[in-house]
């Protein structure tokens, strides 16, 4: 189980650093927006510029998942990112989907990996 989590762990550092990179080089060519409420959601982040506080939350996270270093500490800022990403897929946007559940999935498999660094967050005090 280690060797896979350790595989899921650079697999989501890579793919964290390349897109949260491209939200801030555009080396990758970005679709237009969708209609509807999902292009809103999308328009809204841009104009913002909430997206390159996203952009370097996923940055910092694939680095710190890549360094194999605080992986909790990546964990903590991805899990958000990984949420919202998901959430947008299932609500808003169901054709990314399949890759969301991709991104959860890895991501569930290093939390396991990791879960006796957030064993405090659960632990009863009774």
């Amino acid at each position: 189980m280690k060797i896979i989590a350790t595989i899921a762990r650079i697999i989501l550092g890579c793919m964290f650093i390349i897109f949260g990179l491209n939200i801030f080089l555009q080396f990758l060519h970005m679709p237009p927006p969708p209609s509807g409420p999902a292009g809103d959601f999308a328009s809204a982040l841009f104009v913002s510029h909430y997206i390159y506080v996203v952009g370097a939350l996923q940055v910092v996270g694939g680095l710190l998942f890549l360094a194999g270093r605080f992986v909790p500490l990546g964990l903590t800022l991805l899990g958000p990112v990984i949420v919202n990403i998901l959430l947008f897929h299932i609500l808003l946007n169901p054709a990314g989907l399949p890759m969301a559940i991709v991104v959860s999935v890895l991501a569930l498999i290093v939390l396991w990996q990791y879960r006796p660094a957030f064993a405090g967050l659960v632990k009863s005090t009774a």
